[in-house]
């Protein structure tokens, strides 16, 4: 065989093998001509994607400046956070009190990319909730649809959209993992009931909201669990059927009235005593004996404690008691305008154990 005809074959060869090898590895051969190289998306992330279209404008980029509270040295900080629009008509927007608290300027900024001035309208303190209203919302605002947060189940998918680190409408996904924790939020009060989530949640979230798969809102985020401050996989949300119960009050009224009894209670070993009592208060008609007490005349009054003399509680309508957080929760949940019996024992004395009836007023 001459040179010329083994290159010819030789080159033959090569040819076909590459055509073997191209056919093999586009998609679906020689074929797919008409056919896109990329795999398909799935049924559950196209609707994850849709979902974000129709909802991630009604999440807005809160902005907050607030000066320092040093008489002689005023020095603006800046800060943000997320926030939900519930009613786009009078452009009321949700958000977490602690992003707001003490500012002295709130912007908004909506998906368009314009920001407007908002003013604050109420707050919650126990559920670190705040509601605000843009002073001039344009006609093109986008709200989001109320879910049902007592049909959420562990292990239920769900996403998070808001601004971490400034990084405007990103969204996350996880699951629900737990249900009915409790975490005490920035302003000391113990928050019961919320959704854990593992959808990664960092700071800017706060504020953002909790939504499931059809773009419903389940939750508002408000916390994480972590060490470093950065998303550890543990985010808590406040469910929005507790939010819904008092979202109308904190509009009409700008607060959240909750029954009292008018006493503040400390824990010890023997369980929640009486430290202070209220003056007026249903507490005091009813004679309840704190470790604190006031004595003396109008001109010369002063202030005596004595563990020995003072009232524990030992049950609250008929259930026990063991902490100051589980009598609160009792009163905090209590029907408005209904009466509550208080097993008292007075000191250490077994035999100083009395029912009082008392019934909370509204603050």
């Amino acid at each position: 065989m001459s040179k010329a005809s083994f290159r010819f074959i030789l080159a033959a060869c090569c040819f076909a093998l590459t055509s073997v090898i191209l056919v093999q590895l586009w998609p679906n051969g020689a074929n797919a001509k008409n056919e896109s190289p990329l795999s398909p998306r799935s049924a559950e992330e196209q609707r994850i994607i849709d979902v974000y279209k129709r909802v991630n404008t009604a999440v807005v980029f809160i902005s907050t400046v607030t000066l320092s509270r040093d008489p002689f040295y005023s020095v603006p900080q800046e800060g943000s956070g997320s926030g939900i629009i519930v009613d786009a008509a009078q452009g009321i927007i949700l958000t977490n009190l602690h992003v707001i608290r003490d500012a002295n300027k709130i912007e908004i900024l909506l998906a368009d990319g314009n920001s407007y001035k908002a003013r604050p309208v109420g707050f919650d303190e126990q559920y670190d909730l705040a509601v605000l209203q843009l002073l001039s919302p344009p006609t093109s605002l986008v709200g989001f649809e109320f879910g049902d947060s007592a049909k959420v189940e562990v292990g239920q998918k769900v996403l998070a959209i808001g601004n971490p680190h400034g990084l405007d409408r990103t969204l996350t996904m996880g699951i629900v993992s737990s249900l009915n924790r409790t975490v005490k939020n920035p302003n000391g009060f113990l928050m019961k009931g919320l959704v854990q989530t593992d959808a990664a949640i960092n700071p800017g979230n706060s504020g953002g909201p909790l939504i499931d798969l059809s773009g419903r809102l389940i939750g508002m985020n408000t916390a994480i669990l972590s060490k470093s401050g950065d998303s550890a996989g543990i985010g808590f949300a406040v469910p929005i059927n507790q939010i819904r119960r008092v979202l109308p009050e904190l509009i009409a009224t700008g607060k959240v009235l909750r029954p009292e009894v008018g006493w503040i209670l400390l824990d010890t070993d023997r369980g929640p005593m009486v430290f202070r009592v209220q003056t007026g208060s249903p507490a005091e008609k009813a004679g309840v004996q704190a470790i604190e007490r006031t004595v003396g005349t109008a001109f010369l009054r002063g202030v005596v404690r004595d563990f020995s003399r003072a009232d524990v509680i030992l049950e609250v309508n008929g259930q026990p008691v063991y902490t100051r957080d589980d009598v609160y929760e009792v009163v905090n949940s209590s029907k408005r305008g209904s009466s509550l019996t208080f097993t008292l024992q007075r000191g250490a004395d077994p035999r100083a154990i009395r029912k009082v009836t008392l019934k909370p007023v509204l603050r």
